[in-house]
């Protein structure tokens, strides 16, 4: 795995910039702009109207690509580290069981308990084989060909 030190921050830092972004524009949208319109209206003496949210114009497109943008986003991440070329990949790490001796708190029961810790073991990752494509013909356990019906027949 090649990581490239030179790498632009943007580059790295892409997807979290994109949900914060995507937050700090429904907060000010739904909460803050609504409070401040509704201050300004009444300190300029003028009738109070309802404020209507800027995002939910165009029936909410805003909020509809910016979903498949971040959920594309997400699903992409995943496969980087999937396939584990993701710049900042890390190995998974497997819990094994071990017991660890536990002195009672009991002043007449003198007798130890064994409880479960976890402690974590490094764990190698191969991913699966891709599935194969529309048409290909997978054989069966054995190599022989598997059973398929005659319709036509």
């Amino acid at each position: 795995m090649e990581v490239k030190k030179d790498e632009d921050w943007m580059q790295k830092k892409w997807r979290p910039a994109m949900g914060w972004m995507y937050m700090l524009i429904c907060l000010l949208d739904m909460a803050i702009f609504p409070v401040l319109w509704s201050l300004l209206q009444v300190f300029t003496k003028q009738s109070v109207t309802q404020w209507s949210p800027l995002t939910l114009q165009g029936a909410g497109l805003f909020h509809l690509a910016m979903g498949a943008v971040l959920g594309i986003a997400a699903w992409g991440r995943t496969q980087e580290k999937v396939a584990g070329t993701a710049s900042n990949y890390t190995t998974s790490v497997q819990s094994s069981v071990s017991t660890s001796t536990y002195q009672s708190q009991n002043l007449e029961d003198t007798s130890q308990d064994t409880y479960p810790s976890f402690t974590p073991q490094p764990q190698s990752f191969t991913p699966a084989a891709p599935m194969p494509g529309f048409g290909v013909v997978t054989t069966a356990p054995g190599g022989r060909r598997p059973v398929t019906p005659n319709f036509s027949a």
